[in-house]
């Protein structure tokens, strides 16, 4: 089966929940024996320092960056335009759209006769970052899925509910995955920070207002404790919520910022954390929530369906939008060294038993061929 995937930044990048997905059910099919294509949108890899990519097969899966404006709003609009174009061009059995945005182009696939898949990874149209224009632009492609794709896969039972009320559209629920990780001594990051195991509360994520860090800095000054607050990520087109995240921190030694991590320095900080922190109002399903499970962490988020769903009786959750909420378990977990140790390893054990990359791509491709069909 030849299979376009549409919607991601970068194949590779650990950027965003998307990124990671696509990587890697892309390499899982490749290895599977089907052919994938992956539309990369053109421009400058921030991640990797800045690096230009050229077409490319990385793991078996070709590579293509397509034309994109690299300006706020306008990449995600030109990149998924001009790769469903270069998708109608090669005719693959199945066009896989990821997020909502991409979506508004999934019709000229559809009208082109090429079936298409829509994986919805969360309600962006929601998210705090954009404005009317640009969230009006997500909702349609959030229709264009609804009412265009052969096939719809959302990430929780709540988003299933949503499309069955908004659309009477039946969805497919797969959620994402995780591989089981492997803890890392602190090395790395006590060259890099001075972080010693256990010593610093994680959060990891992009610097967008939608996961309200700032609820998390909040809460944590509040603590007397000697503990720090590691927060790892990079903004998305919210350069003064990151300046208004560090204001906030003033003054608090105690608080890191370390910008964008990964690969062994992001293993490195799941495994020696002595929390995982997710404070969002908004989410489709977090990725680095299921990695920080994968290495045990003991886990604290917001009680949004779509954290509270994943970490079951595993982890703990504070009312969202509750700043002295979030205080009160933070103090719970590190006034009790024995709970805490006890939550990350069911935390472990509910990822293992619950959310397989195996699984995932397994239902994926059931999804693919009730379509080809």
């Amino acid at each position: 089966m030849r299979i376009a995937m549409i919607g991601h930044k970068r194949y590779g990048s650990h950027e965003g929940g998307v990124e990671v997905v696509v990587t890697r059910l892309a390499r899982s099919l490749v290895e599977l024996g089907h052919e994938v294509v992956c539309y990369d949108r053109g421009g400058l890899d921030v991640a990797a320092g800045g690096k230009f990519h050229g077409e490319r097969i990385v793991d078996g899966v070709r590579v293509v960056p397509v034309r994109t404006v690299d300006a706020r709003g306008l990449a995600a609009l030109t990149s998924s335009f001009a790769a469903t174009a270069a998708a109608v061009k090669a005719k693959p059995d199945i066009v896989h759209y990821h997020a909502e945005g991409p979506c508004v182009p999934l019709p000229l696939a559809h009208y082109a006769g090429i079936r298409t898949v829509a994986t919805i990874h969360g309600l962006d149209w929601r998210r705090a970052k954009w404005g009317r224009a640009a969230a009006a632009y997500i909702r349609f492609g959030e229709r264009s899925a609804a009412r265009f794709s052969d096939a719809l896969i959302v990430l929780s039972q709540a988003a299933q509910r949503y499309f069955t009320n908004a659309y009477a559209r039946e969805a497919h629920v797969i959620p994402n995955g995780v591989d089981p990780a492997e803890s890392r001594p602190a090395d790395a990051i006590r060259a890099r920070w001075g972080l010693e195991e256990g010593s610093y509360l994680l959060f990891v994520g992009r610097l967008v207002p939608e996961k309200r860090i700032e609820l998390l800095i909040e809460a944590f000054r509040d603590i007397k404790t000697d503990k720090r607050l590691v927060i790892t990520g990079n903004g998305s087109d919210t350069p003064a919520y990151e300046l208004s995240l560090r204001k906030a921190a003033a003054g608090d030694e105690r608080v890191l910022f370390t910008g964008f991590v990964e690969g062994e320095r992001l293993a490195e900080l799941y495994s020696s954390a002595c929390c995982y922190v997710l404070p969002s109002d908004v989410e489709g399903m977090s990725m680095s929530l299921l990695e920080a499970m994968s290495y045990g962490c003991c886990c604290i988020t917001s009680d949004i369906p779509e954290c509270a769903d994943v970490i079951g009786d595993a982890g703990l959750t504070f009312r969202a939008g509750d700043a002295a909420s979030l205080r009160d378990r933070l103090v719970a977990v590190l006034e009790d060294g024995a709970a805490m140790r006890s939550l990350g390893g069911a935390a472990r054990d509910r990822v293992r038993l619950n959310y397989s990359w195996d699984a995932v791509v397994r239902r994926t491709l059931e999804v693919y061929r009730e379509i080809a069909a």
